[in-house]
């Protein structure tokens, strides 16, 4: 599967929306309540140059949303769409936000995940990052998580 990333333009919101929420609809059963990432304005993060996109065989694949606050890299939303789940989509997500990252002279990315997603944590474990603290966000019960990067 070839996979391009890149910085998300106006006329990709709605399919970034719709990745999303595909993405994370499944969750809704798990945690009692929509998943912040589907909530989230799209087009004005878009605007704020925040959102890449993954594209594979000519289809939006993945969505990551970033946000740099100082010397804070912060992954707030990675979704996979379903149809390409498995293919490894995620993970080049988050090598991309590690390079950017470093590019900032970041020295770790962080990123938060509902308490109750246990798989979700069971990837990011599996792809180098810590659980650090936990912390109650918009309401959410989340699980703060750090990848030191190199």
């Amino acid at each position: 599967m070839q996979t391009t990333i890149r910085l998300a333009v106006s006329a990709d919101a709605a399919g970034v929306t719709d990745c999303v929420c595909r993405a994370f609809i499944d969750y809704i059963a798990v945690i009692g309540q929509q998943p912040q990432p589907m909530l989230e304005d799209y087009q004005s993060l878009i605007s704020q140059s925040r959102v890449y996109i993954a594209v594979a065989d000519a289809q939006l694949a993945g969505v990551l949303v970033i946000d740099i606050t100082g010397q804070e890299f912060c992954i707030d939303t990675l979704a996979t769409h379903p149809l390409c789940q498995g293919a490894g989509i995620g993970k080049k997500l988050i090598a991309w936000a590690e390079r950017l990252a470093q590019e900032q002279d970041g020295d770790a990315v962080t990123l938060s995940t509902n308490r109750l997603m246990h798989k979700t944590r069971a990837i990011y474990r599996h792809l180098g990052f810590v659980e650090y603290d936990h912390a109650i966000v918009n309401g959410y019960d989340r699980i703060l998580m750090r990848k030191t990067i190199g």
